[in-house]
Formats: structure tokens, sequence, C-alpha cells
């Protein structure tokens, strides 16, 4: 993956800026949620009863009993959700980093692999086959780990059922694939690279911080997750784009959210509460 180096001036200095830029972003996006999910993983072993006992609830109603104000609320927390990923875009941008370069870099094509080729199609197509694989793996590991008990009950929705909950899901999938593709990927990753951190080393500190946000779910969530982000970033390495990535995370989080909302309580392999 072609990165762009470090800019001139002080080189202490701008190393400096780079890594408070990272700190920064990741404080205000992933890092925080990390932390979160370390104490909420703290709190669930120290609770009674097993971890398959208790739930790791997304997607809330924030308003119960007021539709309206619950769909104005699920609405700002997904905008406001996305504005790590400007600024992202900003402080690369900034420092002269291409965002078509680290974001969007063109496939390659034809025999002799150079040239363009694909475009959005190709990262549709892509991304759904990249889905089809990683979810049908995600769905029997989650089963597993939950039946291990090292995984909590991932309630993936409970909104209401108004006429707005499913169109809020999969806007509430498309928020999380941005946010993270384009964080961990497409900023982590490169800012690592451009930190010095050989490809393996920033491909696996990126996983890493994939799998500790995840923490939340229990260590089934952070080991799949981990292993995911490793793949995410391997294949990141190669093709330079964040959005097939994008498109598979999509998928992969509208298949659990609105597959929760359909098969909770009426299918007998799925984990529920009560």
């Amino acid at each position: 993956m072609i990165v762009t180096p470090v800019p001139g001036g002080v080189p202490d200095l701008a190393r400096a800026l780079l890594w408070c830029e990272l700190a920064l972003v990741l404080f205000v996006s992933l890092g925080r949620s990390a932390v979160y999910s370390v104490v909420s993983l703290v709190a669930a072993l120290t609770a009674p009863g097993p971890l398959s006992g208790q739930a790791a609830n997304l997607n809330n109603s924030l308003a119960p009993d007021r539709p309206w104000l619950d769909l104005t609320y699920q609405l700002l927390r997904i905008v406001f959700a996305l504005v790590p990923v400007g600024l992202a875009a900003y402080l690369l941008a900034r420092s002269a980093t291409s965002l078509r370069e680290v974001w969007l870099r063109p496939w390659k094509g034809g025999v002799d692999g150079q040239g363009t080729g694909g475009g959005w199609g190709r990262d549709v197509g892509v991304g759904a086959l990249l889905a089809a694989g990683v979810g049908s793996v995600g769905v029997a590991f989650y089963l597993a780990t939950f039946a291990l008990g090292t995984n909590l009950t991932v309630v993936a929705q409970s909104l209401p059922g108004q006429w707005w909950q499913y169109p809020v899901l999969v806007l509430a999938a498309f928020e999380n694939a941005v946010l993270e593709e384009c964080v961990v990927l497409g900023f982590v990753l490169v800012r690592l690279r451009q930190l010095g951190f050989c490809d393996t080393a920033a491909i696996g500190l990126a996983a890493l911080l994939r799998g500790s946000y995840h923490l939340y779910q229990g260590l089934g969530g952070f080991v799949g997750n981990l292993v995911m982000g490793l793949l995410f970033g391997w294949l990141y390495r190669r093709w330079g784009r964040v959005t097939p990535f994008v498109v598979t995370h999509t998928l992969l989080d509208v298949g659990a959210f609105v597959g929760y909302a359909v098969l909770a309580g009426h299918v007998s392999w799925l984990p529920t509460l009560g």
C-alpha cells in the first residue's frame, strides 16, 4: 500500500503531531468505545451468573413510548457518529495525504494488472462476496462461543415496531461501516504506516483496536473481530480502497440487525433473553 510520507519540517515534531492526531480521532470515536467496552466486559465478568445470561444491547430505543422523538434521537445519533470520519479525512488531506490514494485507489485491471477497472460496481461485488464468507463464519463462531459461555447474548436491536424501524437499522449499519472502516483502515492503519510501523505491525495493531471496541460482547466478540480485522487489514494493504469493506460491513450489520428483528423469538437456534 502506497502511503504518503510524513510531511517535511522538524521530524520529531511531525511525528508528535501525527501521534496527537491519531489519539484525538480515536478518543472521540472508536478508542473511546474501546475503553467503555473494557469496562463493560469487567462489569459482566464480575456480575452474578454466566456471560451468556447477560445481554449486549445494540440499537436501543432512546425515547420509549415517544416514537417521533425516538426517531429524531436515532437519526441525530447516526449523523453525529460520522463526524470523526470527516475529522480523519480533514487531517489526512491537511498532511498532504491523498484521500483518493488511501481511500479510493483505483482497482488494478487488465491482463498485465495495470490500468483501472471495476470502480464502485466492483466494490459492491467484492464486498458482497466477502460479506457472504465472513458472515457465515461469523454466525457459526458466535453460536459456538455463546455455547461455550464466553460471549454475552447479543441483542442486535430493541427498537419499537414503528414504520421507521427497518430504515433506521439499515442506516445504523451503514453508519457503523463508514465509521469503522474509514477510521480503522483509512486512518489508523495509514497513520501507523506513516509513523514507521511495518505492514504486519500496523495491521496487527489496527485489528487489535477493532477487537477491543467489541469486548462488550464478550471474549468471542473480541476474538472474532480481531481475526476479521487481520483479514480486512491484509486485503486493504493489497487493494488500497475502503469502499469494499464499507459494503461488506454494511451487509454484515444489516444481516445482524434486521435478521435479529425478524428471527428473534421465532427460531430456536438464535440466542435471546427471556
